[in-house]
């Protein structure tokens, strides 16, 4: 009997023999989780690629470059994304207002607007797809806890039709609707962990691109004191 039970109990054979219901379950799942792993893909790219924007705009800002050539280069660059992005709408904002002859402390703090702005708009750009993952790691045990009380269900009610129970006749519907709480949680835990450690990574690079901001800042505070000092 436990020979004849184990070659009924195959997983391919348990998904095709469940009932509509814990397959549809099943499929959303299995969806579920493809999802998960494109958006996992997708955000280590973006954020490697930040990353790396980052470093080197940062690498050639401090190198002496002249700010003025910097903008250039900026509004020349139809791609601009991430510090650069930030940059060029902050020093444009400064350019703006110092033509507009506003006074220093009026430039300063319109810059500081725009900075912070940008800094939230980019932000938003790179976490893109971190809520699906938080929406994932959350739902899916639930919708695979579902499929699975659905199945035990089906199956305590296909029992009530039988004279005679057995391991036989009982495992088969168990262990079909155990495989959607295994889908589930596969396609929850990856999403989970992905969350946890985009959302860390995401917090580092604001850090990063916030102090940048601050310093950009200070440095146009010493530009306009130097300016007006020079005009006195």
């Amino acid at each position: 009997m436990a020979t004849q039970l184990e070659s009924t109990l195959h997983i391919s054979d348990l998904i095709l023999q469940a009932s509509p219901v814990v397959q549809l379950v099943m499929l959303a799942l299995v969806l579920a989780s493809l999802l998960s792993w494109y958006l996992i893909a997708k955000l280590h790219l973006s954020y490697k690629k930040a990353r790396k924007g980052d470093e080197h705009f940062q690498k050639i800002f401090w190198s002496g470059a002249e700010l003025s050539t910097l903008f250039n280069n900026a509004q020349l660059n139809s791609k601009r994304e991430g510090l650069e992005d930030i940059f060029y709408h902050g020093i444009g904002e400064f350019y703006k207002l110092e033509k507009r002859q506003a006074t220093p402390r009026d430039c300063i703090d319109s810059t500081e607007r725009i900075l912070s702005v940008g800094l939230s708009r980019d932000q938003g750009q790179l976490e893109k797809g971190l809520n699906a993952l938080a929406s994932i790691g959350s739902v899916a045990p639930y919708v695979g806890l579902f499929g699975t009380v659905w199945g035990i269900m089906n199956a305590f009610i296909g029992l009530a039709q039988v004279d005679q129970v057995t391991l036989a006749t009982v495992a088969p519907g168990i262990a079909e609707a155990l495989i959607a709480t295994a889908i589930g949680l596969f396609a929850a835990i990856p999403a989970v962990l992905a969350f946890n450690h985009y959302t860390s990574k995401g917090e580092e690079i604001y850090s990063d691109r916030a102090l940048f901001s601050e310093e950009m800042v200070a440095l146009l505070q010493r530009r306009s004191v130097g300016t007006t000092q020079e005009a006195e």
